[in-house]
């Protein structure tokens, strides 16, 4: 008898650990489901668009600094609060891309970059530079890239991003992972794609992630992960056992209200 509970024990453990990795391990059965030249293909083609709002540092370096002076915006030294003294080294003043996806260049004029990577815009200005400069170098980036994760992180909040490109996997990293309570098979984007939002749900157990066209997050994409069952049920039970230690709370203090009053009528 004993060796047969023993036996239903050892069978019960198995299955619930079984089925507890399947709810928090990411990309399950990858080799077996992908080729992984397709995945370093997919994975290594993508660039980040300019679009509308973004901020871009946009600096003009050449043989001859005086040739490219006229092109570069002066910098400048910004005093923060509490401060009384410009301390600090001045920094480069940025293009702001306007709704129509165009910037003012000094020299140029109105450029419209948006819809551009930030490599073609490089190129972009470099070629209407070689007009006046000779072998212009032409540097770009974009400042104001940040992204949010919220829910059962460890680190939820607003995240610059200052390199090239982001991934949700990228982004969850940088919010110090997933909690214990983090549904892992239902991670929700929301983004916002002229003017209408665009909600798109990741499963992180799913291999399938890597082929995602969302795979890359934009600026100022939301990550949103959602409580577990377990979390949910545990939050409840807990507002369902406030609630009714608020009623007993009140019954109680109602009887103890109407004895006192019973005993004063009829003393």
């Amino acid at each position: 008898m004993r060796t047969n509970l023993l036996y239903l024990f050892l069978i019960t453990v198995t299955f619930f650990s079984c089925k507890s990795r399947s709810n928090i391990t990411y990309f399950q059965n990858l080799e077996n489901r992908y080729d992984q030249n397709i995945l370093i293909d997919t994975l290594s083609n993508y660039e980040s668009e300019i679009v509308p709002d973004d901020i871009l540092s946009i600096y003009v370096s050449a043989e001859d600094p005086n040739a490219v002076a006229i092109f570069n915006l002066p910098p400048v030294s910004y005093l923060t609060i509490g401060e009384t003294d410009l301390t600090s080294a001045p920094k480069l003043q940025t293009y702001l891309v306007n709704k129509d996806g165009y910037i003012n260049y000094p020299q140029l004029g109105k450029l419209h970059v948006a819809g551009m990577t930030r490599r073609q815009v490089e190129d972009f200005i470099k070629e209407k530079l070689k007009v006046y400069v000779k072998d212009p170098l032409v540097t770009v980036n974009i400042t104001n890239f940040k992204i949010t994760v919220l829910g059962e992180v460890n680190t939820p909040g607003s995240l610059p991003i200052t390199s090239e490109r982001i991934s949700i996997l990228d982004a969850i990293g940088m919010a110090g992972d997933l909690t214990i309570y983090g549904e892992r098979k239902n991670v929700l984007l929301i983004r916002e794609s002229n003017g209408k939002k665009e909600f798109h749900r990741f499963d992180l157990t799913d291999p399938a992630i890597f082929t995602s066209p969302y795979y890359y997050l934009q600026k100022n994409d939301v990550v949103y992960v959602e409580p577990n069952k377990a979390k949910r049920s545990s939050a409840r039970y807990g507002s369902d056992k406030q609630f009714n230690i608020t009623i007993t709370s009140t019954i109680i203090s109602a009887v103890s209200t109407l004895s006192a009053l019973f005993i004063a009528i009829f003393k």
